[in-house]
């Protein structure tokens, strides 16, 4: 139901190729999206793909033979991320969320070098068929729930296949403002699912910016009445801002710039920040859930 331009030029591409169809989300929900898509859909196999991504020519071809070739349930590509806008600014937003400092163990963010079973794709491509053991979407996740279905679809057995050839082009958000509320509602929506999951809805590494904040904080209240918690918080920051600096001066070598050894640790702290303090308060929207303790109680 979007409100710009992109409906009038659907409309243009269903006259042109009648396979293509235009299908209403009143919710406007990216769950509720994709089960309307599915419910409509005829085909064997379903593949998410994204509107601020670019695919590369034989992503869908890709896709199908690797399902074949290892009888995979669901496969998937890396994300290679570029800027929307090409600054500096935009350029280390873009370097932050491709480092294994920045984002963690995810594989199709940072790469691998060869197929791999994993825990989450992007622009996933999926048996049809997996939708009837495991169901469709949840629809009460506005995010993270492609990181949900995975999960369900890991516990009923099934395979998530990584393939590092399959590439699609992210463009990152490239102003500070929309970099620092995007990670904000992405920490968030980490802990939600917590809320209508009887299992562990999320990888332990979507924790561990939470784990990271509320220390800081806890830490930072003590120090002012007890001396020594500040060398506690001292403790914590003095190697985070060394990682901080590592990573950062491997970024510019690579991009041959000296400039990211600045700019790249407050881009990783905000990141960093931004995504925990919105798991916090996902954690308070979580904890005074009737839903959340029901679900404890029942398991």
């Amino acid at each position: 139901m979007s409100e710009e331009r992109t409906r009038t030029m659907i409309k243009e591409y269903t006259k042109k190729y009648p396979f293509i169809k235009l299908l209403d989300n009143p919710k406007r929900i990216i769950s509720c999206a994709l089960n309307i898509g599915i419910n409509n859909s005829r085909g064997d196999l379903i593949i998410w793909a994204s509107s601020h991504n670019e695919y590369q020519e034989e992503y869908i071809n890709g896709c199908i033979k690797y399902l074949k070739e290892y009888r995979a349930d669901c496969v998937g590509g890396i994300i290679k991320t570029i800027p929307r806008t090409n600054n500096l600014l935009g350029k280390a937003i873009a370097q932050s969320i491709s480092s294994s400092f920045g984002v963690g163990n995810s594989d199709f963010r940072i790469g691998s070098k060869n197929p791999k079973w994993a825990s989450t794709v992007f622009g996933p491509c999926y048996k049809r068929e997996i939708f009837n053991k495991i169901g469709l979407f949840n629809e009460n996740l506005v995010y993270s729930q492609d990181m949900e279905l995975s999960l369900r679809l890991r516990r009923a057995g099934l395979k998530i296949l990584l393939v590092p050839e399959l590439v699609s082009y992210y463009h990152a958000r490239s102003s500070f403002k929309s970099f620092w509320w995007h990670n904000y509602r992405n920490g968030i929506w980490a802990i939600i699912p917590f809320k209508y999951s009887c299992f562990m809805p999320v990888s332990w590494r979507h924790l561990v910016p939470l784990v990271f904040v509320s220390g800081l904080f806890t830490l930072g209240i003590l120090s002012l009445f007890y001396r020594y918690f500040l060398w506690f918080l001292l403790f914590i920051l003095g190697p985070y801002f060394l990682l901080s600096l590592y990573f950062s001066l491997k970024i510019a070598i690579k991009e041959k710039n000296g400039k990211y050894i600045l700019m790249m640790p407050f881009i990783f702290c905000s990141l960093h920040i931004a995504y925990g303090v919105g798991s916090l308060v996902g954690l308070s929207r979580t904890i005074i859930s009737k839903k959340f303790w029901k679900n404890r109680f029942h398991r």
